[in-house]
Formats: structure tokens, C-alpha cells, sequence
């Protein structure tokens, strides 16, 4: 009889990091991502935070570690003095550290000398910091001998241990600024092209019946007695360059160059039907620019005819209520 060899699950990082603190994994991780992470971050980024925080054994929820936002939605991973003291300490070859200030003639910090001791070295590992390197106009910098000092610390740390991966504030400030250091997500494949078959094919007569609800005659009944006025307010276009001349994006506009004439006028409906004033469908109007997108495309007068049909519709619409 074979015997069939039991395998245990392997517990998950977050799970064997919320034991270690006696706590529901649920439960820390809820806390951990309303603490320490920024707002709409990610899964991904929650998980690289994690795995720094495991690799370099230090606490979130003591804020030892902590996820600054990053340009572009990323996040860069901040080590906070405390966990940087934490690590110096707890790594089995420290032996001790000294700090020395260098002051100007008025007693002022110039710089901060920090040495630190290797059991498994013959000398120390010394690294100066220049309060004019570092200095920044922020409330914490205010207490200079204390934030040049925690700077010194900090990178002779980096320094005697070869930590890296982590930063520390005013690094992951500057980092922040300049790139995204989390993982990229992966790609989504585009959308497959919409096959020719399933595009609209209606002429500009079944489109203006379809899109404004009646036939041509119908259109230029509608609202006939207003139409000069309607045309007045509508606002100002560049017919030679095809720009409007407020409100138009370069969004719409490379949309746009992808559409059919036919699919102009549908979105153009569609997009009216959500308006409930006036100002609201006079202004969508000027942003889709339809009689200067249209006129040079072929049957370019009908479509622009049925765009105009279809802006009176829905103006129709909403002065009846």
C-alpha cells in the first residue's frame, strides 16, 4: 500500500508576520494599509512593502517602516530613524557607534561625523554629513543638531551593514519625485479591433432617422422657430485647423480620429441624452466640434446636417420640461 505523503500548506507572509504580533492576519493587514500605505495603493505595492519589511525584520505597525507615494502612483519604502536604529542594533557584528559635531565660530553645526564599530572589523566605518547638503525647510529641520545627527547615523548604517532597498525620508522624497520604484504591473493586451462587419453602415439618411428619432423633414420641423437663435449660441470653431476655440482635448481629439462619421453621431447622441440644460448640450456641441471633424470627409454635408438635427433634438427635449 502506497502511502500518500501529507504536504502542509505554507503559511503566508502576512499570516506568519501578523502571528508574530499575536494579531488576525485580516486584521493587520487592515491596519498596516491604514497607517503606513498611501490611498488607492495597490496589492502589489502592499506585498513589496511586506516583503521589505519581513526581508529587514522591521515593525509597521511601530511605523519602523512605511510607504511614501511615489510620482506616478508608486510607492518608495521609508525607513523611519527608529527602524534604522533597530537594525544597526539587532545586526550581530554591531559594536558600537560614536557621533562628533563640527561647529563655525558661533557655536552653529557645520557638520556631523558618525563612526560606527564592527565586531568583524579592524577599523570603523566612518561617514560625514554637511548640514548644507542636507538641510530642508521643513518643521523637523528646525531641531538641526538632531536631524543632522539621525542623517549621519542613518548613512553610515548603509555604510557598515551594505543595507539597501530602503530610504530614508528626505531620500524617498527626492526618489518619489524622480520615479516609481515598485513593480511594474503587468501589461493588459489591448482589445481586439472591432471586426468591420459589426460597425454601423447606415447611410446619413437611416442614421438621421435612427439618432434623432424621425425622419429629415422631422429634424427641420423641430424647433424650426428657434433654430437661427440656437445656431447664434453656439460657440466659436476654427473651420480651417478644425479647433475649437475653448474646451477641446486632446483626449477627444485623438478618440475622434479613430471614429467613423457614424460613430460620431452616435456618441454625440448618446452623450446628449445625459444632459438635462441647455448650456450643457450647447457645450458638449462645442466640445465634439462634429461640423468641423465632418466636412471633409465624404457625404461630408449630410453628416454635419444630421449632427445639427441631433443637437436640436435634444434642445427640443429639454426646453419642454
Amino acid at each position: 500500500m502506497n502511502a500518500v505523503a501529507k504536504v502542509e500548506a505554507k503559511p503566508s507572509l502576512i499570516a506568519m508576520m501578523a502571528a508574530q504580533r499575536n494579531m488576525d492576519p485580516e486584521q493587520f493587514a487592515k491596519t498596516v494599509r491604514a497607517t503606513v500605505m498611501p490611498a488607492n495603493h495597490t496589492n502589489e505595492q502592499f506585498a513589496a512593502l511586506m516583503l521589505v519589511a519581513s526581508k529587514y525584520d522591521l515593525d509597521p505597525i511601530l511605523k519602523e517602516i512605511y510607504a511614501f507615494p511615489a510620482k506616478g502612483g508608486g510607492i518608495v519604502p521609508i525607513v523611519s530613524i527608529d527602524g534604522w536604529l533597530n537594525l544597526m542594533n539587532s545586526h550581530p557584528s554591531f559594536d558600537g557607534l560614536e557621533t562628533e559635531f563640527t561647529d563655525d565660530d558661533q557655536g552653529n553645526p557645520i557638520s556631523c561625523t558618525c563612526r560606527i564599530y564592527r565586531k568583524d572589523r579592524s577599523k570603523p566605518i566612518i561617514v560625514t554629513e554637511y548640514l548644507a547638503e542636507c538641510i530642508r525647510q521643513t518643521e523637523p529641520w528646525k531641531m538641526k543638531r538632531r536631524m543632522l545627527r539621525h542623517k549621519a547615523v542613518i548613512q553610515c548604517n548603509r555604510y557598515a551593514f551594505g543595507f539597501s532597498g530602503i530610504y530614508d525620508e528626505d531620500e524617498g522624497e527626492k526618489i518619489a519625485e524622480m520615479r516609481d520604484v515598485t513593480p511594474m504591473a503587468r501589461p493588459v493586451p489591448p482589445k481586439p479591433p472591432v471586426p468591420p462587419s459589426a460597425r454601423q453602415t447606415s447611410g446619413p439618411a437611416e442614421i438621421l432617422e435612427n439618432a434623432s428619432g424621425g425622419t429629415t423633414e422631422a429634424i427641420a420641423e423641430a424647433d424650426a422657430d428657434t433654430a437661427d437663435v440656437i445656431d447664434d449660441e453656439i460657440p466659436e470653431f476654427d473651420r480651417e485647423t478644425g479647433e475649437v476655440v475653448e474646451g477641446e482635448t486632446e483626449a477627444v481629439e485623438s478618440e475622434a480620429e479613430e471614429l467613423t462619421p457614424s460613430d460620431m453621431l452616435t456618441l454625440l447622441d448618446d452623450a446628449m441624452g445625459t444632459k438635462t440644460t441647455e448650456t450643457d448640450i450647447l457645450g458638449l456641441w462645442n466640445e465634439h466640434d462634429l461640423p468641423a471633424r465632418l466636412a471633409h470627409v465624404e457625404k461630408g454635408e449630410e453628416f454635419v446636417a444630421i449632427s445639427m438635427g441631433i443637437r436640436n433634438k435634444h434642445l427640443k427635449r429639454v426646453r419642454a420640461k
